[in-house]
């Protein structure tokens, strides 16, 4: 029996090449492989716990769709949704509100940091994350659920709402695992900060290579990109920059880092970013391509988003079935 995936993404900020070389490509591997279910979910109502423009959280939300498509995500294989076209997962969030332990939502670290922040703007909604994720993930009998290792915890306290609604109402939901991918490509590093992740909300957009960015815009970012005040490549003495520049390459080209290193040693920092970014380029332009066709046709991809919320429904709907008749909310 094929595995169930769950994964959910927030149509915040724009996908870089970190996210689809730590990802969205084992993703897709998942996928052709015929060995899982997998379903991805656009967590639009995660996003609105803080404030959004709504023309800009429409654009992205249809954005996101196209791009996962255009990056080898097929609706046909897997399952692609908006999380706020099924009810049942603000449904289900809710009842996990209400029987789960102040206490436990209180030990989450990703909410204390950003409540620190935020102070008296963090909203509900932001501290109830967790619970209405937990519903996300268990709604679909999830086996496993592939986060960055800041969402570890959360996936923990999924874990324990199912144990506590199963241990007062009878064995109604699956306990998931987490797979958090810790090689080294699932952290690609920003281009001016090389000890830091690459990210969708980095205030300095030089160091993300976002995957609808120009050609110029690619070869600008890459040129800027720290390395060391070498002038010539060493391979016995690799920077941290320099070893995120590689893996970029490798991931583009499909190269081992170790035979591209040797391929530049002694050679100048120019000339391997000037062809790294080349690389780059040619990588993401059929992506590019194929996200202008989707876009283009929002009739077709409107249909698709249509038939894929269908079929979450028709799983979802069993499960909160289930829910009601075992709480009693059900005549």
């Amino acid at each position: 029996m094929s595995k169930m995936i769950f994964s959910g993404i927030q149509p915040s900020g724009d996908l870089h090449i970190g996210n689809y070389i730590g990802a969205i490509k084992q993703w897709k591997q998942m996928q052709d492989s015929g060995q899982y279910e997998l379903q991805f979910c656009i967590v639009d109502l995660h996003a609105i716990t803080v404030v959004q423009d709504p023309a800009t959280l429409r654009q992205k939300t249809t954005e996101l769709a196209a791009l996962y498509m255009a990056l080898g995500i097929d609706p046909s294989k897997s399952n692609l949704f908006i999380q706020s076209e099924n009810f049942d997962h603000p449904y289900l969030g809710w009842i996990f509100n209400c029987m789960t332990p102040v206490g436990w939502m209180n030990r989450m670290t990703q909410f204390k940091e950003k409540e620190a922040k935020q102070k008296e703007k963090s909203s509900m909604g932001l501290y109830s994350y967790p619970t209405l994720m937990a519903a996300d993930i268990l709604l679909y009998d999830t086996d496993i659920v592939p986060v960055g290792e800041d969402q570890k915890q959360h996936v923990e306290l999924t874990r324990d709402i199912a144990k506590r609604f199963n241990a007062q109402f009878g064995d109604i939901f699956k306990l998931p695992i987490t797979q958090v991918d810790a090689g080294r490509s699932a952290r690609i590093m920003s281009l001016q900060d090389p000890s830091s992740k690459m990210s969708k909300s980095d205030a300095n957009q030089n160091g993300s290579l976002y995957l609808l960015d120009s050609a110029d815009r690619i070869n600008s970012k890459i040129k800027r990109a720290v390395t060391d005040s070498a002038s010539a490549i060493d391979s016995n003495n690799v920077s941290a920059g320099l070893e995120n520049l590689l893996t970029i390459m490798s991931a583009v080209t499909d190269r081992e880092t170790s035979d591209i290193l040797n391929s530049y040693e002694g050679k100048g920092y120019g000339q391997f970013k000037a062809d790294l970014a080349e690389a780059v380029i040619t990588f993401l332009s059929p992506i590019q391509k194929r996200f202008s066709q989707i876009t283009n046709d929002k009739s077709e991809l409107n249909k698709v988003l249509d038939t894929n919320v269908a079929a979450a429904r028709e799983i979802s709907s069993r499960k909160i079935t289930q829910v009601r008749k075992a709480m009693g909310l059900w005549r």
